[in-house]
């Protein structure tokens, strides 16, 4: 099992890598073919088919949360059971989603009839949602499974190989002067392959068969984690649909274009713990507590490093690499220092959590946990409609900014005292030295000023001097605060190796 989080932290941090460089290329592409006002239309379309697209994953968490302990004791007909019933949930949400897309292609073409025909908008609802229906409504059984036994390393290898092909034909597409109907349509065909390929290798690899059974509260906790999630949605998408709303598409691509980079190194931060919720959930399945303090302990050092290293880089090089990026681009104005130092913050604070709601989930308290989801999605949708008609973009960061650091804080309270029975001293500890690390980085930095010009060698030059200092800093701290943490990681692989 331990030889499976390995290679499901390798194999997610080579996914978001591949992610990371596709993602800059595609909508790079599509901003200098097609302008700033067709890649916020894009983004709006994707987002909103989003808020219904991710309801898999409120169920997603109670599903794996199930099926931990009849995976330990081998109860096939049980694991088949609970599989079963997350398919027949996902199938009612297919029905649902459906229905969403004729909304939206009421909706959409309506509200920007002033900028693009009906036909325009219309057409790209309707083709990105393909992909996004396939993929999530039926092959999401199979992928949480696999999951669940800690192969996530097979789905993201798939989603790899895919990236890159996407990412291959989109760049043909566009330098063949086709449409951006075309090219997203190319994009959703590709996708498709994913749903298709994970119930054939499930069904043949496990022999799953989930004909003619009976499924009947084999899912107890489902709708909690069906509203929790919900509340996620809201509170992860308010932030294009208030641009939407309240300003304009450029605004929206403006956004999009930041959170490419941020997005990103919050993705890589989360792939650092693929696959650890199963392993925290055995433990908890067999109630060692002491082995979860431990196993805890352990990741808490490992990951806390490498997320403040990420997010100081970021801060440090966030602004100099959106002057590179955007060259040659016009027709809105991406220098948003302010707007980028607070969205940064407020994914920092969100990944800071990752650890502990990732504990939450293994447990399965779904209901004891939910209001606070909720309140986090409430507070990001007053606060940013209210701060955007006076700040604009800026207030949205703000709002996401404070709710997210409510959110996270009752998340490391609860998992402290209801789970890990250990004070939130520990983990306040961690989390301020992590931010004094940040901000030595930044200090140092700033004395250096770094020169960029808009080149992305001199960038990359600039940006591997700002990683070896924040690499050097970290360390020091590391070897003053966790002196112990790491002779334990070190003897922990040494054994690891010894034992392989």
């Amino acid at each position: 099992m331990k030889n499976n989080v390995v290679k499901n932290i390798f194999s997610s941090l080579i996914q978001q890598f591949i992610c990371i460089i596709c993602g800059f290329i595609v909508p790079r592409l599509i901003l200098l073919k097609y302008g700033s006002d067709v890649n916020g239309l894009v983004t709006s379309i994707t987002q909103f088919l989003g808020y219904i697209t991710l309801l898999e994953a409120g169920i997603a968490p109670v599903v794996k949360s199930a099926l931990y302990k009849p995976i330990v004791n081998k109860d096939k007909k049980q694991i088949e059971k609970i599989l079963k019933s997350a398919e027949h949930f996902f199938r009612t949400i297919a029905i649902v989603f459906v229905l969403y897309i004729v909304i939206l292609c009421i909706v959409f073409p309506k509200f920007y009839s002033s900028e693009y025909k009906i036909e325009f908008t219309l057409s790209l609802v309707l083709i990105i949602s393909i992909s996004t229906f396939f993929e999530y409504f039926f092959g999401m059984t199979y992928s949480i499974y696999l999951q669940s036994v800690q192969k996530n390393y097979v789905i993201s290898i798939l989603k790899t190989l895919l990236k890159l092909l996407n990412t291959i034909i989109v760049v043909i597409l566009v330098f063949g002067n086709c449409s951006i109907q075309m090219v997203k349509l190319a994009s959703s065909l590709i996708y498709l392959i994913s749903p298709f390929f994970l119930s054939f290798y499930v069904k043949k690899k496990y022999h799953i068969n989930l004909k003619q059974v009976d499924y009947k509260g084999a899912l107890k906790n489902k709708w909690a984690g069906f509203s929790q999630h919900i509340a996620a949605i809201l509170h992860n998408s308010v932030d294009v649909a208030v641009l939407t709303f309240f300003v304009n598409a450029k605004e929206v691509s403006v956004y999009s274009v930041h959170m490419l980079v941020i997005n990103s190194i919050r993705e890589i931060s989360i792939s650092l713990s693929s696959g650890i919720d199963a392993w925290f959930g055995k433990s908890i399945a067999n109630e060692d507590n002491v082995k979860l303090n431990d196993n805890l302990k352990k990741y808490e050092f490992f990951f806390y490093t490498i997320i403040t290293f990420l997010f100081a880089c970021t801060l440090a090089l966030q602004i100099p690499f959106i002057k590179v990026y955007t060259r040659g681009i016009t027709d809105a104005n991406y220098f948003r220092p302010t707007f980028a130092y607070i969205m940064i913050f407020s994914q920092y604070i969100y990944v800071l959590r990752v650890p502990y709601n990732d504990m939450i989930l293994a447990a399965g308290h779904f209901k004891k946990t939910k209001k606070y989801a909720w309140i986090e999605a409430i507070t990001n949708l007053i606060l940013s409609t209210i701060l955007v008609i006076k700040y604009g973009i800026i207030g949205v960061a703000t709002g996401t900014l404070v709710a997210t650091l409510i959110r996270t804080i009752e998340l490391m309270v609860y998992a402290s005292k209801k789970i890990l029975n250990r004070k939130i001293i520990v983990v306040l500890k961690k989390v301020a030295i992590s931010f004094l690390e940040i901000l030595c980085i930044l200090f140092i930095c700033n004395i250096i000023k770094f020169t960029f010009s808009t080149s992305y060698f001199d960038f990359l030059v600039n940006a591997s001097m700002v990683a070896i200092i924040s690499l050097f800093i970290i360390l020091i701290f590391d070897l003053i605060f966790y002196k112990e943490d790491i002779k334990s990681f070190i003897n922990y692989i040494k054994w690891r190796k010894k034992n392989e």
